[in-house]
């Protein structure tokens, strides 16, 4: 059975996490390279891409309408659970299997010691790191930047260790929460990014608040207003614009104010008895299919 997730040209931490959640939580060997079965793990990987022959074992897995939608009912689709309310009634399935993002599954396991020395901090989506200059925002703010492509180990001793993390990039969110670190949701400047949150937040009853983020370059401005992504986001695609030739510097000081301001905000957490209720569904969903795995062998 295969772990399947989303890889870029760039790590990415939500997606990274597959490779340090799953090996410690299933059993040695559970994981190998056979295509016929797929393990369907953490991010919105559920799509139409995913090979029509093989059997997908999904597993706190996201649609997030980035690829199309595929036909689970076809019966190569053996689903435990997903991240939210949002994609269970997307695909069409029982609501019962709306648990959380399996990112959660993150406290049932041993981690890094916090990095005390973080403080506030804020982390920007991993795209936004190319098209901005978030590192120096968050100079110029007084903060701890967090890059979602550093090491995973890294990222989670930085979140553990933050007093206040300001997120855009949802794995953020989904982390300090189950780590019981207070966040601020910051609405992704891409909106192809936004829906995913709310998906999440509802298997946790939570009303979560996206806050503004003002933009640190011409790029991301660019992005914002038009809502263009994908290639058409990208920094050669739009080099070829006149706009690109706008210094940034005025952008950058305007969204380092702008999050100094957010950092006085009141952080985020959903409630303590809904966190301990979704990791032990979780957990149970995983044991469950190790379990019937094991049995079938």
């Amino acid at each position: 059975m295969k772990l399947v997730f989303f890889r870029g040209k760039v790590p990415n931490f939500g997606d990274e996490l597959n490779l340090h959640v799953w090996p410690a939580l299933l059993p040695k060997g559970f994981l190998d390279e056979d295509e016929d079965e797929l393990f369907v793990g953490i991010g919105s990987i559920i799509g139409d891409h995913l090979p029509a022959r093989s059997r997908k074992f999904v597993m706190g897995s996201g649609y997030a309408g980035y690829m199309g939608l595929p036909d689970v009912h076809d019966g190569s689709w053996d689903i435990r659970f997903v991240r939210g309310p949002n994609t269970a009634k997307t695909l069409g399935i029982d609501p019962a299997l709306s648990i959380c993002d399996s990112a959660i599954l993150l406290r049932a396991m041993e981690l890094p010691a916090p990095d005390e020395r973080v403080g506030v901090a804020f982390m920007p989506h991993y795209e936004s790191l190319e098209r901005g200059n978030w590192a120096e925002a968050c100079r110029l703010a007084g903060m701890t930047l967090i890059d979602a492509t550093e090491p995973v180990e890294k990222v989670l001793s930085q979140i553990a260790g933050a007093r206040i993390l300001i997120t855009e990039a949802m794995h953020g969110a989904i982390v300090a929460d189950a780590l019981r670190t207070p966040w601020i949701g910051a609405r992704p400047i891409y909106g192809g990014h936004h829906k995913k949150w709310l998906d999440w937040a509802g298997a946790l009853g939570l009303d979560v608040r996206l806050n503004t983020l003002k933009p640190t370059s011409v790029l991301e401005y660019y992005i914002g207003r038009t809502g263009r992504g994908g290639s058409l986001g990208k920094i050669g695609r739009f080099s070829a614009s006149p706009l690109a030739g706008i210094p940034n510097r005025i952008f950058t000081e305007q969204a380092a104010r702008h999050l100094d301001g957010m950092s006085r905000l009141e952080p985020q957490l959903s409630a303590d008895t809904a966190i301990r209720e979704v990791t032990d569904r979780a957990l149970a969903a995983v044991d469950g299919f190790v379990r019937s795995r094991v049995a079938a062998a």
